[in-house]
């Protein structure tokens, strides 16, 4: 005979959980999710919010481990509701924080699938948009870059594949000809030819490096490659899904791709942060 994994009472051969048992879990955890959820948004009283939790843990069997399990998901999903429009307020930021450090979640606990670091990215484009220079990210040891006086770095990208367009031209259509003897030791060659050529566009992956973006420059450093962008140097930017591309003022210059795994993100803070520069 089996015991019940939700109540431990005795749940018969074959079983690992009461059906009326499983319910009430299942029902207990979907209402403590949506009850979190909003209060994570609105910032309603967090006492009631946890005396209302007490009364439904009390009848759903949920353990303080699957409570804070509850808890991480409810505000991943307050994340998500709140980042619908891409650009969290101050006012929602607050809430979400106070949210965590009532219930003394950290932020281990709720960047695993990366809903803490879409909070604070959100906000530093809140900031620059503010036109504020935001002062969030922290470095610990060096960083293979020789920043400005007075220059602030807003991100850092890791292993970040950088890739610049290159163009090769091949001939089709190409003949040797043939080689016709006239005199001994004298040959006379015709129907020779190269053919057509054909001019193909690749886009090389050319080194893999850090990205980091300060409020006055782009810095990139690789194995092979390094090098720092102004803002005002830079005509345009295009995003991708996964990264952006940045088009230099230059007659000759090609456009530099940058893998970040964000394209929304890396888009909004460079175009803004060259946006600020310009007005300042």
């Amino acid at each position: 005979m089996s015991k019940c994994q939700i109540c431990g009472k005795d749940a018969g051969f074959f079983r690992s959980a009461h059906k009326e048992c499983k319910q009430k879990y299942e029902e207990g955890s979907n209402h403590i999710i949506s009850m979190a959820t909003q209060s994570a948004i609105t910032q309603s009283d967090l006492s009631e919010l946890q005396q209302a939790l007490n009364k439904t843990i009390s009848v759903s069997y949920i353990d303080s481990e699957s409570l804070r399990y509850l808890l991480i998901t409810a505000w991943e999903q307050a994340v998500s509701k709140v980042l619908n429009d891409s650009i969290l307020s101050e006012s929602e930021e607050i809430n979400l924080l106070n949210f965590l450090r009532y219930f003394k979640l950290t932020i281990d606990d709720v960047d695993k699938n990366g809903a803490y670091t879409r909070v604070i990215k959100s906000s530093i484009i809140r900031e620059i948009l503010d036109g504020k220079i935001p002062k969030r990210f922290h470095v610990d040891g060096l960083l293979p870059f020789n920043f400005q006086k007075n220059e602030t770095l807003i991100w850092l990208f890791q292993n970040v594949p950088y890739y610049e367009p290159r163009t090769r031209t091949t001939y089709y259509g190409s003949s040797s000809g043939v080689s016709l003897k006239i005199a001994k030791g004298v040959y006379y060659r015709v129907g020779g030819f190269r053919g057509n050529p054909v001019v193909k566009t690749e886009t090389v992956l050319i080194d893999i490096g850090i990205l980091a973006i300060t409020d006055k420059h782009v810095y990139f450093a690789g194995n092979a490659k390094s090098f720092r962008i102004q803002y005002n140097k830079i005509v345009s930017f295009t995003s991708y899904s996964d990264g952006i591309a940045i088009h230099r003022d230059s007659a000759s210059a090609k456009p530099q791709v940058f893998i970040t795994g964000d394209g929304w993100f890396t888009y909004n803070l460079m175009t803004n942060l060259a946006n600020l520069q310009i007005q300042s």
